[in-house]
């Protein structure tokens, strides 16, 4: 049961979705076909120590996908679609000049490591403390390809000002990244969250944000991929709080002013060349990808 003041490690709670999502990565750059290649995921993953998880990520056991397919449904497509809209949109803000990244809940995030960022670009990475320490230590022989920082803070309090203790710049242009954080706040403090990003971005700053809007997954199937060999101890929809009363993130931006630019999630998949059939399809409308921006500045400074 979720409380306003918990904690957790990466094995544990909310903790535990950064290792599930890092195993869809791993899992996701294995194949020949793949979409995106993230070759840290697996260090992150085997370095928690489990048999099940190590197997996982290495494609040991019979019958994973299918076990996988019918424990989550799209929402594997949707983390895929959902990493590879991000991905791009952290190297278009590079691109534009931006240098620096905000990731609120970076959790198993490593884009700091695994891109070629422009000299001068600043990643901050915001966690709790045990899950930023296990991260750390896990990439301990990997150097980040940018300057990580690497923040130990509560979303829940005041994280803007540990953000600038730690040399962010309010002034300059920001490209904020919030992948999968929404429904482990309450709805308070996801607007909370909306207001210190708005208030810390200077003109020409952006933000991207992934949130699903639909069920959590059925524990039943959860409970039956465990049979074979996925080792989920945690129940997502145990995790997530309540849409009531809760703001719709792109109204929330538009009515601040934000220019706002929708994506559907199948629509990436298929662009890219993966197939999505049309039940699969319906679903992924479920899943909120977009990106605003805020009017003025020049981020190619």
């Amino acid at each position: 049961m979720r409380t306003d003041d918990d904690s957790w490690d990466i094995e544990s709670s909310v903790g535990a979705t950064a290792l599930g999502v890092a195993a869809m990565r791993a899992a996701e750059s294995r194949r020949p076909d793949a979409l995106f290649h993230d070759p840290y995921a697996e260090v992150l993953v085997t370095a928690v120590g489990s048999e099940s998880w190590t197997r996982i990520v290495r494609g040991e056991i019979p019958d994973l996908e299918e076990a996988a397919i019918a424990a989550m449904g799209p929402i594997i497509s949707a983390l895929i679609a959902r990493t590879c809209y991000l991905d791009a949109y952290v190297q278009e803000a590079a691109a534009d000049g931006i240098r620096q990244l905000v990731i609120p809940a970076a959790g198993l995030d490593a884009r700091a490591y695994r891109f070629e960022w422009p000299v001068g670009t600043t990643v901050f990475e915001l966690d709790l403390p045990k899950v930023l320490e296990f991260k750390e230590s896990a990439l301990v022989d990997f150097p980040p390809a940018a300057d990580r920082r690497a923040i130990a803070v509560d979303l829940r309090q005041d994280w803007p000002t540990a953000l600038r203790d730690n040399g962010f710049d309010p002034a300059a242009p920001t490209a904020w990244l919030v992948e999968g954080l929404l429904r482990y706040l309450p709805a308070d403090a996801q607007d909370r969250l909306f207001d210190n990003i708005v208030a810390s971005s200077a003109p020409g700053s952006r933000v991207a944000i992934y949130r699903s809007s639909g069920s959590a997954p059925d524990s039943k199937a959860l409970r039956e991929a465990r049979s074979s060999g996925v080792d989920v101890t945690v129940d997502v929809g145990e995790l997530w709080y309540s849409d009531e009363g809760r703001s719709d993130p792109i109204d929330w931006f538009t009515e601040h002013g934000w220019t706002v630019s929708r994506a559907d999630p199948a629509e990436v998949l298929r662009s890219r060349g993966r197939e999505v059939s049309d039940a699969a399809a319906a679903h992924l409308k479920t899943h909120i990808l977009f990106t605003a921006r805020r009017p003025g500045g020049d981020s190619t400074r």
